[in-house]
């Protein structure tokens, strides 16, 4: 039958996919800090905030604590529209190098505005003084290394950017576990592809950049309609632009930490933001490997549906789900070990039929659909 042909042709690309990720995980090579490293950078971290009164102050407390010199550091909190105390609780922080701007007065009055983030984040970037910027997210939480490490390759390797590891931190319910398991998956891919040069890939929570090369490219601008995407559009801009000069830093010492959704609803309407941007990357490499992911997943939809009239076809979609895990958790096995979340491989085989719904879902919103995120509706 033609169509279980397909099927298995579909699992034996995605083994070879898992490999060659595999294959990326051990070549990306691993950063370490030179010995009396003394750094000379003067960094500018943008934090974008709205309604995240709750997590902002312990945000800027490891930002603080930073092992890196104070006089090179300013921290510079954009508050979107916030509806509680974020502005006052950043207000505290005044007098340690720590500014709160407003993005309603970095706001063309009457302009429509669909990409709020990638607004904050320019509104910070243009008032900076730093060299190198660093994007963050309100409810991560730095290592006190963390800073050294970015200073130290790029001022090692001279990159135009800097895509550095994120981790969830995760108890043990199972929409959390869930989420931990995929999200780890991703960083392992970004880390991987970028070894490879498959397509670049990245995460705002933990990205610097040249601010003379943001400039360069005339920052968001002409990916400013789009919601999502203030990472990996402006890296494609800046990719473009320099070809090759995109860093990875592998590094226990600069692993990012943030919190995931509290259930179900906001985690897909997260994804579904961060599926939004398919289709937008100008990168036929990882658009390819993403419209073959999405296939695979989607076969064993259709594979159980049609299983309805014909059982045997539910053996096929119980064959490569089986020849799916595996080939995910030989990739995963060394990836969770370098976030030491090695804890949550038992529970990873259960929630496949869950992930698989997942991806299928969320890929499909986000391409045709719109999505709610803090309060406001997007398309």
């Amino acid at each position: 039958m033609l169509a279980i042909t397909i099927c298995w042709i579909l699992t034996l690309g995605y083994v070879l996919l898992m490999y060659t990720y595999f294959r990326g995980w051990k070549k990306q090579r691993k950063f370490v800090l030179p010995r009396l490293y003394v750094p000379s950078t003067f960094i500018s971290v943008i934090i974008p905030a709205r309604n995240e009164g709750r997590n902002i102050g312990r945000c800027i407390e490891s930002i603080l604590a930073q092992k890196y010199p104070a006089e090179l550091i300013e921290i510079i909190v954009v508050d979107d529209h916030s509806e509680d105390d974020t502005a006052q609780v950043v207000g505290e922080y005044g007098d340690r190098n720590v500014r709160c701007i407003r993005l309603s007065d970095h706001l063309e009055q009457g302009r429509k505005i669909n990409a709020y983030k990638k607004a904050a984040i320019a509104a910070g970037i243009a008032n900076s003084n730093g060299s190198l910027i660093i994007t963050t997210d309100a409810d991560c939480i730095a290592p006190n290394a963390w800073l050294m490490h970015v200073a130290a390759i790029y001022e090692a390797q001279s990159p135009v950017m800097i895509v550095a590891p994120v981790s969830y931190s995760a108890e043990h319910s199972v929409v959390e576990i869930f989420q931990l398991i995929d999200f780890m998956s991703m960083q392992g891919i970004t880390a991987a592809a970028h070894a490879l040069k498959l397509g670049n890939m990245s995460n705002g929570a933990n990205l610097a950049f040249s601010k003379a090369v943001y400039e360069e490219v005339g920052g968001y601008e002409g990916i400013d309609h789009f919601a999502s995407g203030d990472d990996l559009l402006l890296m494609n801009k800046m990719s473009k632009l320099h070809p090759g000069r995109i860093s990875y830093l592998r590094s226990q010492n600069a692993i990012i930490s943030t919190t995931p959704q509290a259930g179900w609803g906001s985690f897909l309407r997260q994804r579904i933001r961060w599926a939004s941007k398919s289709g937008k990357y100008n990168d036929s490499r990882l658009n390819t490997i993403l419209v073959f992911v999405y296939l695979f997943n989607l076969s064993f939809l259709v594979l159980v549906i049609a299983g309805i009239y014909d059982h045997s076809l539910f053996y096929v979609a119980g064959g490569m789900l089986v020849v799916k895990t595996v080939a995910e958790f030989l990739f995963l096995w060394p990836v969770t070990r370098f976030f030491r979340d090695r804890w949550v491989l038992p529970y990873f085989p259960f929630l496949q039929p869950l992930h698989i719904l997942y991806i299928v879902l969320a890929g499909f919103l986000g391409f045709f659909g719109g999505y709610e995120w803090k309060g406001r509706k997007v398309r």
